[in-house]
């Protein structure tokens, strides 16, 4: 390691550059390159040095932090496994000694080696006579240099083969002299950081890796967490003025046009809600600068009547509007909506179509190549004014006329690259409605969703029953006969239900998954709470069991899954909402957009196999007519927290107090979309359920806002840009708008 700082250019100068081979060994075993990637590998504790004692200060059943050096280890095999146990004798400062032992030498023997110091941590016992210490914590430090730790507190960093805790402070030490040596420019503005308390970010990281004391650790943490809440709004404020800056076609709709028309003929009185929204929506459909808007709205808010009045607004300016949706199923579901809702609106050009009436297209992957072939002409003749379809509107053989507006349902199911590629067949930028029937929270909205507008729907429709949602454990001597009892009750009444499983199965396989299950789902493993009872309902035996049940005999049971083609899902479809299917054994191919009135209880097996919004979402699917709606949680796992939160789900109905409750329990990343992209949020320390930390993010967001307004391409400030470069690469910034 070379002991002289040297000159850098910045944060990303090559660690090597300035510790030398010790750059290379990091840089291989941690993939940490450069001097910001080093200052950004943090501690996960501290241990405070002056509260280490000697081993006669304890007693056999204390936990002891103790300064100790290694006097003798070895390894033994043991009985019955592969594994080896490593024995080790460690000696204080007054020469008393303690036995250490591990039960698996992995990773601790080539650590422990006579000779070695650290500081120990763990609970003294008593074996055979001698003290000892099993599975201890302990940071491997140089004992005989006090002065490398100016405080009271060593930092214990993760573990690195062959690379101790005081190597990796003595490097972290040559970075932050060679960086304060050569005048590293810090990324953030004086003022804001003088207006927000916050140290300069070479302070932050010295307080972070070489602490005087906890005080010092919480400041440093402080800044870091307004960089990470900086970096992400100045990304968001800057696609939001580019946004800005782009112009488009103003879309008003004629008089006495399709809007007009339709808002007469429905049969039922919109919310207030549906029309303050529809109201912004027309607004903005009137400006030159493209919408860009997020509508978010709780199950059932109506949302889809919201977004077809933009349509007709659209088809009424002389313009098109097509309606993305991420599956075939709920494509059909929206295109069969519509058709029904316009009635002959959407008989343009046919027998019977009302004067000035438009079409409405279908078009997926899946339909025939003759009717495919007619719709592309239709839509590039403008013969066609709303188009519903799926991943199939974006591949390259499909023109629009004159595409005016885009609406995306479900906006997370689909990358950027999809969005934007709709975008571009448009002459001019379209103006674009993204929808989710998950509401979000208010803080993952302001993180993830800055750079759009956004409006919610929280009122119900009249008419819209309540959905009552009970749990029921499985395990219950008599919960699961009355379950299918109450859906025989359902079907006898003329109604209909669902059954859904959280995995399709096969025969002689029934833990073949539909798709992959959120892992946020499931207890953490480490946690100590994960509860591993196989008891994976598939659809594929559910059906046969059912079809066995007494209670439902003589019931016409059915199943749909997304390994049947969409042709067979479509005719299963079909028959439910025809009432020829009284049963419908799912997977959550239902969960968005299906719409039968007609169902009014759902049974959801394997319960604490869902996330929170995914059970809101799926129990959304009952309760849309006259007869109410009632939701079965069925689980029979005992583990309390599972209990507590499927206890919590049942007890209301209030999507956006769930989103609230999902983002307790769930880490930032799931909530963010991490696990659909597979890029990270680079929130390392944000804790967005934090007051502390949400505060961070308004006061970034408002930062931000004015620094962008001043300086939008960030020319006055290159350390920002470059910081924000190194962590919001264009990859990045598309997870930013849930990709």
């Amino acid at each position: 390691m070379r002991s002289e700082a040297v000159a850098v250019t910045g944060w990303d100068t090559r660690l090597d550059r300035i510790i030398g081979a010790a750059g290379t060994k990091l840089a291989k075993a941690k993939n940490l390159h450069t001097a910001g990637d080093l200052l950004d590998f943090l501690p996960r504790r501290y241990l405070d040095v002056n509260q280490a004692g000697l081993l006669s200060e304890f007693e056999i059943g204390e936990q002891v932090v103790l300064v100790a050096r290694v006097i003798k280890a070895s390894t033994r095999p043991m009985r019955n496994t592969k594994r080896k146990m490593l024995e080790a004798v460690i000696e204080d400062a007054v020469g008393q000694r303690a036995r250490l032992v591990f039960f698996s030498a992995y990773g601790h023997e080539k650590a422990l080696v006579p000779g070695v110091g650290a500081v120990f941590y763990g609970k003294l016992e008593s074996y055979r006579g001698d003290l000892q210490l099993a599975h201890p914590s302990y940071s491997r430090g140089d004992l005989d240099a006090p002065d490398l730790y100016p405080g009271n507190l060593m930092p214990v960093y993760p573990h690195i083969d062959k690379i101790p805790d005081v190597a990796i402070t003595r490097s972290v030490t040559l970075v932050l002299d060679a960086l304060a040596a050569q005048g590293v420019r810090d990324p953030v503005p004086d003022d804001i950081l003088d207006r927000h308390h916050l140290p300069r970010r070479l302070d932050a990281y010295r307080a972070l890796h070489l602490p005087v004391d906890y005080a010092q650790v919480g400041r440093g943490k402080r800044r870091l967490r307004y960089d990470e809440a900086l970096v992400v709004q100045v990304a968001l404020a800057q696609r939001r003025a580019q946004y800005d800056a782009l112009r488009t076609t103003a879309r008003r709709p004629r008089p006495a046009g399709l809007l007009e028309r339709f808002d007469q003929r429905l049969p039922f009185e919109l919310t207030q809600g549906q029309r303050e929204v529809s109201a912004t929506i027309l607004a903005d459909l009137a400006r030159e600068r493209p919408m860009h808007r997020l509508l978010q709205g709780e199950v059932g808010s109506g949302k889809t009547v919201v977004a077809l009045r933009a349509m007709l607004a659209m088809v009424d300016a002389g313009a098109q509007a097509a309606l993305l949706a991420p599956t075939e199923v709920l494509a059909q579901q929206h295109f069969r909506s519509i058709e029904t809702m316009l009635g002959d609106l959407a008989q343009g050009g046919m027998l019977g179509g009302a004067e000035h009436a438009t079409r409405v297209a279908l078009l997926t992957g899946s339909m025939p190549k003759a009717r495919k072939q007619q719709v592309l002409l239709d839509i590039f003749t403008a013969g066609v004014g709303i188009v519903v379809g799926t991943h199939a509107l974006i591949q390259e053989q499909v023109d629009f006329a004159d595409l005016g507006l885009v609406v995306v349902d479900e906006q997370h199911r689909f990358g950027v690259e999809q969005r934007d590629a709709l975008r571009m067949k448009a002459i001019s930028p379209p103006h674009v409605l993204v929808m989710t029937a998950t509401p979000i929270p208010r803080t993952v909205a302001m993180t993830v969703f800055g750079d759009m507008d956004i409006s919610e729907l929280r009122e119900l429709p009249p008419g819209r029953q309540q959905i009552t949602s009970h749990l029921v454990p499985a395990a219950k001597p008599g919960w699961l006969e009355r379950t299918w009892q109450r859906v025989a009750e359902e079907v006898a009444a003329g109604h209909q239900a669902y059954v859904v499983c959280p995995r399709i199965g096969e025969e002689g396989d029934s833990a073949q998954p539909e798709e992959e299950l959120p892992e946020w789902a499931l207890e953490v493993e480490e946690s100590g709470t994960a509860d591993t009872t196989p008891r994976h309902h598939g659809v594929i035996e559910t059906l046969a069991t059912l079809r066995q049940e007494p209670a439902l005999a003589g019931l016409r049971i059915e199943m749909m899954h997304g390994r049947m083609s969409s042709a067979e899902k479509d005719a299963v479809m079909s028959a439910f909402s025809a009432g020829e299917i009284d049963v419908l054994v799912s997977t959550t191919v239902i969960e968005v957009g299906v719409d039968v009135p007609n169902a009014t209880i759902m049974v959801i097996l394997d319960a604490d196999r869902f996330g929170i919004s995914q059970l809101h979402q799926l129990r959304g699917r009952v309760g849309r007519g006259s007869g109410g709606g009632l939701a079965l949680l069925v689980t029979d796992s005992s583990t309390e927290a599972t209990v507590d939160r499927l206890a919590k789900v049942a007890a209301t109905t209030d999507g956006f107090a769930l989103a609230d409750l999902d983002l307790e329990l769930r880490r930032e990343g799931d909530v963010l979309g991490a696990d659909q992209s597979g890029r990270g949020t680079h929130l390392r320390l944000l804790r967005l359920t934090n007051s502390k930390d949400v505060e961070l993010i308004e006061l970034a967001r408002e930062d931000a806002a004015r620094l962008i307004a001043d300086d939008p391409e960030l020319e006055v400030h290159p350390a920002l840009a470059a910081l924000i470069a190194g962590r919001v690469d264009e990859e990045r910034a598309a997870f930013l708008e849930r990709g």
